[in-house]
């Protein structure tokens, strides 16, 4: 072989093998021991992490977020949230002033590390506002661990956004994203994006917590706790177990999540029951008349982990805790801190099926959310307004679960402020315009895909992306392929089309001509986005006749779908404006004709999607 041909085949073979490197993920073991002063809201801090390199590449530098870090005046945070003035999130920011701005000094969050040390040897790092950059003494070779030992000290901020002390509803403590936390590195390299207030990522990682905090509190976690006989609220029998200074210490544990979360107060009341076939969910919140509709809500949350279970893939923990506590709804491993004075049922149930459903999502499948916090977010709310659907049946019949959504997001367009959901979450520059392209699109994201493949396709397409990539770290890239695998189709055009850019679905009835034996109807595509379109007819005696016209791009056809059964009409060309086709019914034996009976097509304009046939 001469020396060209030797040089080529060298370049081929590693660019071959270079896409085909084996999937990996980083892992961590957290042991922490905290020692918490509850009268001035500080805890000291001492932390054992063994970390794994399973990546390919040697490491000569880890980083760790300190999230506590934005909770004070002149932070990233507070510039950011002042900049977007009334544009920015509602909850960081009162008449466009920052409330960050305004945090006394003594409240001010603090993560203040004494040191940092890998196997016995101190390190050198850098705090840059949310992120700390550790330099190591010596390199992490692939597939080899080492340990981190370190120091710190923390003060728990005034209550601005998910964690904090004496929230609206008097919750002492809110202790989430609370200890220097290390950083995901994967094959983008490290996710040190500063905290501004939207989302996390972090690696798949082992605790073993001990929190030791006076006698008198309770604490709620996400983790199994190990020692419910010598802390208060867990078991009657308990007899609780103090050190010199009348602290009780308890132990938690927690394998293959993100995060470990935690909260105190004294006043919480502990409640389980178990869930058949599912997790044991723990209630800790104060019980009072302000939070009775707690006790009401367990069977629909029992009723909810089953349809999780049943219709995405089974819950992978061993409990689940909804904690009273945060300012709203937040979710971390095996818990959720909510708000938990609500004043309906279907307002409190809504918000638990949310935060619970996250567990799928940001939890199990664990997606990075700065980056992609559409398929968090999005997902989280598609699976929630279908339980909700079955939870709470409308009153009036609806087409699907999926109408208000749909409207909602008819509604927004019309604003002219909507930003893609490929962006980064925490680098949109409107609160709303986030909201739209993350939790809206991102849950009609499934909503049309279920149209264009078949719901039934839709629901094989989910199955197998959880059980694939459970307890892993997918990406859009990884859907998209199963999709593709179990549909058939080409799907990369809409998934470029509804996530990278603004464009919009508006197709019409443009002309329609009767004669003696036959219909013949022009469509028209007003729109920007191009979609295989579902056409119906509703006859005389209320027969539906459904039609589907394929879009050429996916190159494979609709084959079915719970909406009924459909003739396949000839493709329509994306490039094609208009499109004409024939029925074999006159307009004596039409009653109503148009696009979407199903009403799950995010057409922005309804206007002249349906007609009437008099």
């Amino acid at each position: 072989m001469n020396k060209g041909l030797l040089v080529i085949f060298a370049f081929v073979f590693g660019m071959v093998s270079a896409q085909q490197k084996a999937y990996y993920q980083q892992y961590a073991k957290y042991k922490m021991d905290i020692d918490v002063d509850a009268e001035n809201f500080s805890y000291q801090g001492k932390q054992t992490l063994t970390y794994t390199n399973n990546s390919p590449d040697e490491l000569k530098v880890v980083y760790f977020h300190l999230y506590w870090n934005a909770f004070k005046a002149g932070s990233m945070m507070d510039q950011r949230v002042g900049g977007q003035g009334k544009n920015g999130d509602s909850r960081l920011q009162k008449d466009g002033i920052s409330r960050l701005a305004s945090i006394p000094k003594d409240e001010e969050g603090a993560q203040n590390i004494h040191w940092i040390k890998q196997n016995g040897k101190d390190l050198k790092f850098e705090i840059q506002e949310t992120i700390m950059k550790v330099q190591l003494a010596t390199p992490i070779k692939p597939n080899t661990s080492t340990t981190f030992t370190m120091d710190w000290d923390a003060v728990i901020p005034m209550q601005i956004r998910r964690a904090g002390r004496n929230n609206r509803e008097g919750i002492d403590m809110t202790v989430t994203q609370w200890y220097p936390k290390i950083a995901e590195y994967d094959y983008d390299g490290w996710a040190t994006f500063d905290y501004i207030g939207r989302e996390f990522h972090a690696p798949f990682a082992d605790f073993d917590v001990n929190i030791k905090i006076d006698k008198n509190y309770v604490v709620g976690a996400g983790g199994t706790l190990e020692n419910p006989l010598e802390v208060k609220g867990y078991d009657d029998k308990a007899n609780i177990k103090t050190d010199d200074k009348n602290k009780a210490t308890w132990h938690w544990t927690a394998k293959n999540m993100l995060d470990f979360a935690w909260a105190a107060d004294r006043d919480y009341t502990v409640e389980n029951f178990t869930v058949l076939d599912g997790p044991k969910v723990y209630y800790v919140y104060q019980k009072s008349e302000k939070t009775k509709l707690w006790e009401t809500s367990k069977p629909y949350v029992t009723q909810f982990f089953q349809l999780m279970n049943a219709t995405f893939g089974r819950y992978v923990y061993p409990s689940y805790s909804f904690i009273q506590g945060g300012d709203g709804g937040m979710e971390y491993g095996m818990c959720t801190m909510i708000l938990g004075e609500g004043t309906s049922l279907e307002g409190l149930l809504g918000l638990m099926v949310h935060e619970g459903g996250h567990s799928w999502n940001q939890q199990i499948m664990a997606y990075n959310e700065s980056v992609r916090p559409w398929m968090d977010e999005g997902f989280t709310s598609y699976y929630e307004s279908l339980v909700m659907h079955q939870l709470f049946p409308p009153k009036e019949a609806t087409a699907n679960p999926f109408v208000g959504t749909l409207n909602g997001y008819r509604n927004f367009v019309k604003r002219g402020i909507e930003e893609p959901a490929v962006w980064l979450g925490d680098h949109h520059d409107n609160g709303t315009a986030y909201t739209y392209s993350t939790y809206v699109k991102g849950e009609l994201f499934l909503v049309q895909l279920g149209y264009i493949m078949g719901e039934q396709n839709l629901s094989a397409t989910m199955k197998e992306f959880y059980q694939t990539w459970k307890l892993k770290h997918p990406t859009d890239r990884d859907l998209m392929h199963i999709a593709q695998k179990v549909s058939g189709m080409d799907l990369k055009w809409f998934q470029n089309y509804w996530i990278n850019t603004t464009k919009t679905i508006d197709y019409g009835i443009k002309d329609v001509k009767y004669d003696a034996n036959s219909t013949t109807i022009t469509l028209v595509n007003n729109g920007t986005v191009p979609m295989p379109i579902d056409f119906s007819i509703m006859t005389k005696d209320k027969k539906v006749v459904n039609y589907q016209i394929p879009l050429n791009m996916t190159h494979v056809w609709k084959s079915k779908d719970i909406y009924g059964d459909f003739t396949t009409l000839n493709y329509w060309p994306w490039t094609q404006k208009e499109y004409t086709f024939t029925i074999p019914y006159n307009k004596s034996q039409i009653s109503v004709l148009g696009i979407d009976f199903s009403q799950r097509l995010a057409d922005v304009n309804l206007a002249d999607n349906m007609l009437e046939v008099k």
